[in-house]
């Protein structure tokens, strides 16, 4: 849901862009200034140039920017470790590390008066679980070869066509439920934190929403992620 007045749209008309008045941009620069795209690029330049602004040259005696990264950075390969193991988690982390702090990052944005999610829109979700999707599957492929199409058929030979269907269809439906789940949850937080600033002000009232969406924001972004890791994992690991 989009607030009031966007920050970004006040700096696409400074700057002479066309500023969409709705959801879906009319023409083909509207559509590239659309609130959950410009957002997007805003999460993705801070994702730039906040570490290296913050991390510097790297030092034997880290600083505060350095040590920072270094706890972040290690603590989210540490987690994907744990659940696929070392070499698999080094592998796969450039990928599910910009997920997690992609997805973060653009479900805390907003929580600022002026912003939005990018998240909230169903655009950027599905295009990421596209991603995920594909990816499980070319692991698959990679470590299985051809033989990868015995994680659809079941340890039964007689009941491979039916288990071929009901793995197909719960295959697919990933594509719904992990985009729908971090869409309508952040959705969910943005219609309720425009009603509350409409209603109680943008001062003390909305203070507990806005705690409870910064738990929303972290808690989605670690499903999002983990349930990636478990879908790779799957496809990795032999069909049993």
């Amino acid at each position: 849901m989009e607030h009031p007045i966007l920050f970004i749209s006040v700096i696409l008309d400074w700057i002479g862009l066309p500023v969409p008045h709705g959801p879906i941009g009319a023409t083909l620069l509207e559509k590239l200034c659309e609130p959950y795209l410009t957002y997007s690029w805003l999460v993705m330049a801070f994702l730039f140039v906040v570490p290296k602004l913050t991390l510097g040259k790297m030092e034997v005696i880290p600083g505060t920017g350095q040590n920072f990264w270094e706890v972040l950075i290690g603590g989210i390969l540490d987690f994907f470790a744990e659940h696929m193991g070392r070499k698999q988690a080094r592998m796969l982390f450039p990928l599910l590390a910009t997920f997690f702090l992609y997805t973060l990052l653009a479900n805390m944005i907003g929580l600022l008066p002026g912003f939005m999610s990018p998240t909230s829109s169903l655009n950027i979700t599905i295009a990421m679980t596209i991603i995920v999707w594909i990816m499980h599957h070319v692991l698959g492929f990679r470590y299985h070869g051809l033989k990868y199409y015995k994680h659809f058929t079941g340890p039964i030979p007689l009941m491979a066509p039916f288990m071929i269907i009901l793995e197909l269809i719960g295959n697919f439906a990933r594509l719904v439920s992990l985009s729908m789940r971090l869409f309508g949850n952040i959705l969910a937080k943005e219609i309720l934190l425009g009603v509350l600033f409409m209603l109680a002000g943008a001062f003390f009232a909305p203070l507990p929403i806005l705690a409870l969406g910064v738990l929303v924001s972290l808690i989605q972004a670690v499903v999002f992620v983990l349930l990636a890791v478990v879908y790779c994992v799957g496809a990795m690991e032999h069909a049993h």
